[in-house]
């Protein structure tokens, strides 16, 4: 009867076990989707702001450094985000790309300030629609970056409380690393003029 025990008691620590890992699995495979998101929305981006240069590049001839800052912050952040999806779960990866669409969209913020000097420019339908399409992408951002770094914080609850943390030390689950872009417009200071 004891042996039976025993062996019972092995069973439901073996069960346990498994579903605490497969717990930390599902948890981390939903890291990678919500990151996955974040890829689409991010590479939509990408692809609009090529677009968004040529429109611009016929009114501000002599904002050139303006538009080849952005190009650069905009190549960086194509590469950043290659190396970031291709596993979500490298932290210095993500925060490299994090810093990377914080240049770029630091970048962006000067070219639509630049642009602003430009009427023409501002009524030009191509540029409406770019910068519509813009705004509307990066509220999409927001959204999959807010899914991704919830995804992030359960599995890293999951993988920092007991008994998690043991299976995750054994089986060496690497933390999730959260997706912060800095808004550079939020950061910076107001100017108080009487």
């Amino acid at each position: 009867m004891a042996g039976w025990i025993f062996l019972a008691v092995i069973v439901l620590l073996l069960v346990f076990v498994v579903s605490l890992y497969n717990r930390l699995v599902v948890l981390r495979n939903r890291i990678k989707n919500a990151f996955a998101q974040i890829d689409v929305q991010l590479t939509r981006r990408h692809d609009l702001i090529p677009n968004l240069v040529e429109t611009v590049k016929g009114y501000i001839k002599h904002e050139r450094e303006t538009l080849e800052a952005v190009i650069k912050a905009r190549n960086t952040a194509v590469a950043m985000l290659k190396a970031a999806a291709a596993d979500p779960s490298k932290g210095d990866a993500v925060q490299q790309l994090a810093g990377a669409e914080t240049a770029l969209g630091g970048a962006l913020g000067r070219l639509f300030a630049v642009a602003e000097a430009y009427p023409d420019l501002k009524a030009n339908q191509n540029m409406m629609q770019l910068s519509e399409e813009l705004t509307s992408t990066e509220n999409r951002v927001a959204f999959a970056r807010q899914s991704y770094n919830d995804s992030v914080m359960e599995y890293n609850n999951a993988r920092e409380t007991f008994p998690g943390s043991v299976i995750a030390g054994t089986f060496q689950f690497t933390p999730g690393t959260p997706l912060e872009i800095e808004d550079v417009a939020k950061r910076a200071v107001p100017k108080v003029a009487f």
